[in-house]
């Protein structure tokens, strides 16, 4: 499992991949309000497979639900991002949803490295790259470096991307 600080981390990071992609589909609202909000539904999203094992309700605040079990099931995360996109355009609250299941869904990619691994289907899977709350800089940096790409495409149509790609090209060890 990642560290709680690593799934806040990739949670934002989820959150403007979500306000960047919900603006794309043009559903941003006036003053990208309704992107703002997707964004903030990514952030939330992107802790929201531990909090929601976690009763509440009660004075103990217990788990009610396994850790990693339902939370963490992968298809469930993957077929609300889709859904959740597909009806982007057509229903009102697709750009919450949709950010809200971004950062689930980077929650378990988050998971997936370490030894303990994610339900992406049927049994856990595992990467089996690092132990828990190892490495932590490496899946953070890769989730926003996801983001500054995305964000790069959407909002300044890969400017960015090609001024770094001819930059590494002018480097000597490339030549």
């Amino acid at each position: 499992m990642a560290s709680n600080k690593a799934h806040h981390a990739t949670g934002w990071a989820a959150g403007v991949i979500a306000a960047a992609l919900v603006a794309h589909a043009g559903e941003g609202g006036p003053y990208q309000i309704v992107s703002f909000l997707s964004f903030v539904a990514g952030v939330l999203g992107g802790t929201a497979p531990d909090w929601l094992e976690v009763a509440w309700w009660s004075r103990q605040h217990r788990l009610w639900i396994t850790h990693r079990t339902w939370t963490h099931w992968g298809i469930a995360w993957l077929a609300l991002l889709g859904y959740s996109y597909l009806a982007l355009g057509h229903a009102f609250w697709a750009p919450l949803l949709f950010g809200f299941a971004s950062g689930g869904v980077m929650h378990l990619l988050a998971d997936w490295p370490n030894p303990l691994g994610v339900p992406w289907i049927i049994g856990r899977h595992s990467l089996k790259l690092w132990k828990s709350g190892r490495c932590d800089i490496i899946v953070v940096a890769a989730s926003w470096l996801a983001a500054g790409f995305i964000a790069d495409h959407v909002f300044f149509e890969d400017v960015h991307a090609h001024k770094a790609l001819a930059f590494v090209r002018s480097l000597p060890a490339c030549s």
